[in-house]
């Protein structure tokens, strides 16, 4: 092949897309909750050790981008789209009206608002810093996000406390510190229940979302599980308003199974919000896009939280990778994403209501034939011997109706 010119790259690009065909029309991809983060698309492929790759893109182009591909929310970080210094001040208002036109232009809805607490100086001791000052600039924040939540029509409030730890031991005393970082959480809530009333909406779903490492080296809320205990430690004011936004790959980084975390939330009534992404074990916060590294462990995932009646959001936290241009952001990235989502949720449906994987579960709760004296070790493993092997039937059919050789797809040799 022949060096392919600047000028025709694009369009090679677009007709492979094409070619790959499963693609979802933009009304399909609207009738499933996923939300689409601005700072997910406004990424410019910078990271610690790397340059920007893409130029920057204003919220009005990332709305109207997932406007035409069929995206259907959109969630922000309040500095995402509004200056530092014009937050509380009349130039938050304008962006506020700005959003809120470019929404309504593009059939877009806004689901979700967070607050940034980790990127600004203010914040290089965490929003539960030591000083008093510090703290209540972290608290006006949090509430000042709360207030631009209900203007734009949001839902959910998620809270990321990236630099709630230290990097060298014996910075902070870690019980003060959470008791800080709860007063923030608390003094959100206080304002939510008082907008709300005043504006006539129901107050928000606020959801902590955990991360294991990154940015401190400790971190003092690793893991949703974590979490799960601070909402009910006794140091909130309205723990019924407190909820999880786990990220399958922070689960997945520190080395848990994320399935599992997700199960741990739904029993204690705390999954709320969810970010969807994929990754490695044990290694940094890759961020990319679902299904594209653990696609038999996403099919599980999506079982789980249909066999649930999960009903929240599927936010796409990733960044599309730093090879990727602008135009493929939009072009192939987000596209591409929703519509692996997609499949593997219906395929998620197919599982539920295979005959093969219903017999196998069913007969593992039937057991095999009961033994006479229930102290009987031997006696109920012989029993059960020949049945467990269901287990292992259980996973070939799983992968089975991931790749469709359920519906015939073999290869011939």
């Amino acid at each position: 092949m022949k060096p392919i010119p600047i000028n025709k790259q694009q369009a090679l690009v677009d007709r492979l897309a094409n070619a790959c065909g499963g693609s979802y029309s933009p009304d399909t991809r609207r009738k499933y909750f996923l939300t689409g983060p601005q700072w997910a698309a406004a990424y410019e492929g910078q990271a610690l050790f790397h340059a920007p790759t893409r130029s920057p893109i204003t919220f009005e182009k990332v709305i109207e981008a997932y406007g035409k591909i069929g995206i259907g929310h959109w969630c922000t970080h309040d500095t995402d789209v509004i200056a530092t210094d014009d937050l509380g001040k009349e130039g938050q208002e304008k962006t506020i009206s700005k959003i809120k036109s470019s929404l309504k232009k593009n059939g877009v809805a806004c689901s979700m608002v967070t607050t940034e607490t980790f990127h600004h100086a203010v914040f290089a001791a965490s929003p539960a810093a030591e000083s008093p000052q510090i703290r209540q600039y972290a608290s006006w924040r949090l509430c000042n996000t709360v207030q631009m939540g209900h203007q734009l029509g949001a839902s959910y409030a998620v809270y990321w406390p990236g630099t709630l730890g230290y990097s060298v031991q014996g910075a902070v005393e870690e019980t003060e510190t959470l008791r800080w970082y709860a007063e923030g959480l608390n003094a959100a809530c206080r304002a939510d229940i008082e907008i709300a009333g005043k504006m006539g909406r129901p107050t928000l779903k606020h959801c902590m979302e955990a991360k294991p490492f990154e940015p401190q080296a400790e971190i003092l809320l690793p893991t949703s599980d974590a979490m799960l205990g601070f909402i009910s430690s006794g140091l909130l004011e309205h723990p019924e308003m407190v909820g999880l936004n786990p990220e399958y790959l922070h689960e997945l980084m520190w080395g848990a199974a994320p399935r599992a975390a997700l199960a741990r939330a739904l029993l204690c009534g705390k999954l709320w919000h969810f970010d969807i992404n994929d990754g490695y074990r044990l290694k940094h916060d890759v961020d990319i896009a679902v299904g594209l590294v653990n696609p038999l462990d996403w099919l599980n995932v999506l079982v789980l939280l249909r066999s649930h009646e999960y009903n929240g959001p599927f936010n796409l936290d990733y960044k599309p990778p730093r090879t990727t241009s602008r135009h493929g952001v939009f072009s192939v990235s987000f596209p591409t994403a929703v519509d692996r989502f997609i499949t593997l949720w219906e395929m998620a449906g197919e599982v539920m209501t295979d005959s093969i994987l219903k017999e196998a579960v069913d007969a593992l709760k039937a057991g095999g034939p009961r033994v006479k004296d229930h102290r009987d070790a031997e006696g109920i493993a012989a029993s059960h011997k020949e049945l467990l092997t269901l287990h292992e039937l259980i996973a070939h059919r799983l992968f089975q109706i991931l790749i469709g050789q359920h519906r015939g797809r073999i290869y011939s040799l």
